[in-house]
């Protein structure tokens, strides 16, 4: 019999599998190695989300939209102002990374900006919106990329950690693809689908 690995989350708790299944559904982000393949499926992810994130929600009334993921989580309503900020910024990343060298990228307090009054007031269509052009815009750039400006960096300041656009572009598919999850796997439970 295989031991039991006692790995202790940051608060010096064991961490919950259920709560860890319901932060991420679909795993953490790994890096993975460039390949056109690869490339391709990460741009088809930019491109697809904003049309995958309005069918999730559209059929969800008030209620339902403020429901929150997960215990502790953000409600969708929250989850969808989230994404269009997160990718936001993101675009303006790739774009300093892009035209600057090893640019410093500016970090933001998305839990802060999630309590702000357009987040609290303004309907989701607002940010699924202003996800369907902001998504042409960044596969766009995605795709006009030559085989040199992959390896582009920009820094994060918190750890001074240096990301190529190579990775940039596989995690923001898997952030896309993780809040969807958190979406459609909570209609699934709670019996909304």
């Amino acid at each position: 019999m295989m031991p039991t690995l006692n790995i202790l989350s940051t608060n010096g708790q064991v961490p919950d599998p259920d709560l860890e299944k319901l932060r991420y559904p679909i795993g953490q982000f790994e890096k993975r190695p460039f390949s056109e393949t690869q490339k391709m499926k990460w741009i088809s992810d930019i491109q697809s989300l904003p049309a995958l994130m309005e069918l999730a929600v559209q059929s969800l009334d008030a209620p339902a939209l403020h429901t929150p993921y997960r215990p502790g989580g953000w409600t969708i309503h929250q989850l969808v102002h989230h994404v269009a900020d997160s990718h936001m910024n993101a675009y303006i990343r790739l774009k300093m990374a892009l035209t600057e060298h090893r640019p410093v990228i500016k970090s933001y307090e998305e839990h802060l900006w999630a309590e702000l009054e357009d987040t609290k007031a303004l309907p989701v269509n607002i940010s699924l919106t202003l996800l369907h052009s902001l998504h042409l815009r960044w596969a766009k750039i995605y795709e006009s990329l030559k085989e040199t400006d992959w390896d582009k960096v920009m820094i994060y300041p918190q750890d001074q950690k240096e990301v190529d656009l190579w990775e940039h572009l596989g995690l923001y598919s898997w952030h896309g693809r993780h809040h969807l999850a958190h979406i459609m796997e909570l209609k699934d439970r709670m019996g909304w689908s």
